[in-house]
């Protein structure tokens, strides 16, 4: 914005580079350039302000797709004014010769003339097509396309402003069209993330079963283990048993024998005791009791001897001496 300083009835108007001012005094043309610096007479001159610089303004459109599914685009548009003295003609840049500011809004009109062409253009291209291809293909060809329509478009040369860059931001569907179009994608992805889940499970199971079989494998081998150890205990058992009873058998037949070789030895003994015996006078016989039974009795406190038993034993003896000693 060009900077005017009033001293009385004349003025001093100080621009900047990227500005050009065109200063027309009674009608005629008598300044033009950028970043000039002069005084004037307010109440004879007039003049007017065109940037020069690069600009850029934001595209906004809301279109159909063939298929009649609403569409909005956003993006921004770079121009630049590539012939200030023809643009000041055709659109109003005069400033307040007091203060340096524009007096319209000429910027505004511009803008509204690329966005009238841009926007065209993107619905004549929005409306070519359904909108299942537009949004697969994305914003990039339309800025092609509209790349094309900007930089060659009469309406903007013949007012001396040309489009320098056309950048699209967003090609989306409204959110309604949005969340249906991406139901399809969501139930597919859905569909994987559930059968990853049944698989996975079905997996565990699979282990699971695995398991399992190889728990009840092993409960059975050791159960097959175990009976053949019972087996082979039983059959231990069994032969100690067999063992245990032919020994005591073969003990009870050598006691058996050896009570027998006992017994009829104590018989045979009792045999020739019994021959001797029958050989003995009854008087010795006698004698022999007497001596065994004293042999046995510890003390005799008395005896009794009775005529009878004394005749008799007299008796026995006279009987045997006669045969042994002769009378004197």
């Amino acid at each position: 914005m060009a900077t005017v300083r009033n001293i009385g009835v004349i003025a001093q108007l100080r621009s900047e580079a990227s500005s050009h001012v065109i200063r027309f005094r009674n009608g005629r043309l008598r300044q033009s350039g950028r970043g000039l610096v002069f005084w004037f007479r307010p109440e004879t001159a007039s003049i007017s302000e065109v940037p020069v610089d690069d600009r850029e303004m934001t595209l906004f459109v809301r279109g159909r797709s063939r298929d009649f599914q609403t569409v909005v685009l956003q993006g921004t548009i770079g121009w630049r004014v590539v012939d200030p003295e023809l643009l000041a003609s055709r659109i109003d840049f005069s400033i307040n010769l007091g203060t340096g500011r524009l007096q319209g809004e000429p910027i505004e009109r511009i803008e509204a003339r690329l966005s009238g062409i841009a926007g065209q253009a993107a619905l004549q291209y929005l409306g070519a097509s359904p909108i299942g291809p537009l949004l697969d293909a994305g914003p990039e060809p339309l800025r092609a396309v509209l790349e094309q329509v900007l930089f060659a478009a009469p309406a903007l040369a013949e007012i001396g402003v040309a489009a320098v860059s056309v950048r699209l931001t967003n090609l989306a569907p409204t959110s309604e069209l949005e969340r249906a179009l991406q139901t399809p994608t969501f139930e597919a992805l859905q569909q994987k993330a559930d059968a990853a889940t049944f698989a996975r499970r079905a997996l565990a199971v699979e282990k699971e079963r695995a398991i399992a079989e190889n728990e009840l494998a092993t409960k059975t081998e050791l159960a097959r283990r175990e009976t053949v150890l019972i087996a082979q205990e039983a059959e231990n058992a069994r032969d100690r048993a067999a063992g245990l009873a032919e020994a005591r058998g073969l003990e009870a037949g050598t006691e058996a024998e050896r009570i027998r070789l006992v017994e009829g030895a104590r018989a045979e003994a009792e045999q020739r005791r019994a021959a001797i015996y029958r050989d003995m006078p009854p008087a010795v016989l006698l004698g022999l009791a007497a001596r065994e039974l004293a042999g046995k009795l510890e003390t005799i406190e008395h005896v009794n001897v009775t005529p009878d038993l004394m005749a008799a034993f007299l008796g026995e003896i006279r009987g045997v001496l006669p045969a042994r000693v002769a009378p004197r």
